[in-house]
């Protein structure tokens, strides 16, 4: 894989216009349910589409295959629960992460959510994993990670994750972008193990 661009036209993002109650939601919903490639997000009666593309889903198959690596090798118990929709109809929400995480046991909703950005959207991200008291929202944007951590009901950008405090971010960032995948999993290994 070359050096990821962050730009990609195969990838859209809308908000559909109007008010939207939550069963007219579940009804769209549905009649969209076999589009392939295409998340639809709920917030306070706001409907936003988004379609995948390419680019999206290699960074985000790539950040969870070194996540999970990572877990594995430093013996951290996982449960990795992809893309399943987060949803709670009281709390006015209903979206999808790319990538998200149980870490320890099961819980109601996982502790790690992975966002992979490369076109902007509508609805405030943050706002929705709020709803949810998702411990920590990772962001993958202009080739960068940034981590927020849920803190007093709020979230805070923090330079370390909580969750994984010895994970080395930089590491992790330069392998997404390496060009060989086979490379990139020898090094982050390596660093790994050295560190270790």
């Amino acid at each position: 894989m070359p050096q990821i661009a962050e730009k990609e036209s195969a990838q859209q993002w809308f908000i559909l216009p109007g008010y939207y109650s939550w069963e007219q939601f579940e009804a769209i919903e549905a009649l969209m349910a076999d589009a392939p490639g295409l998340r639809i997000t709920y917030l306070d009666g706001y409907i936003e589409f988004m379609t995948l593309g390419e680019n999206h889903e290699t960074i985000s198959r790539i950040i969870a295959f070194f996540l999970q690596l990572y877990f594995y090798e430093m013996g951290i118990r996982f449960i990795p629960v992809g893309s399943a929709t987060r949803r709670d109809r009281n709390k006015d929400v209903s979206f999808q992460p790319d990538e998200s995480y149980y870490l320890g046991a099961k819980k109601e909703h996982p502790d790690l959510a992975v966002e992979v950005v490369i076109t902007s959207g509508g609805t405030d991200k943050l706002t929705k994993y709020q709803r949810l008291q998702i411990a920590e929202v990772w962001f993958w944007e202009n080739n960068q990670i940034s981590i927020y951590r849920l803190q007093n009901k709020k979230y805070e950008r923090v330079e370390r994750s909580t969750l994984v405090p010895e994970l080395d971010v930089a590491l992790l960032v330069r392998c997404v972008q390496m060009s060989d995948v086979l490379e990139a999993t020898n090094e982050f290994l390596n660093s790994i193990r050295r560190s270790g």
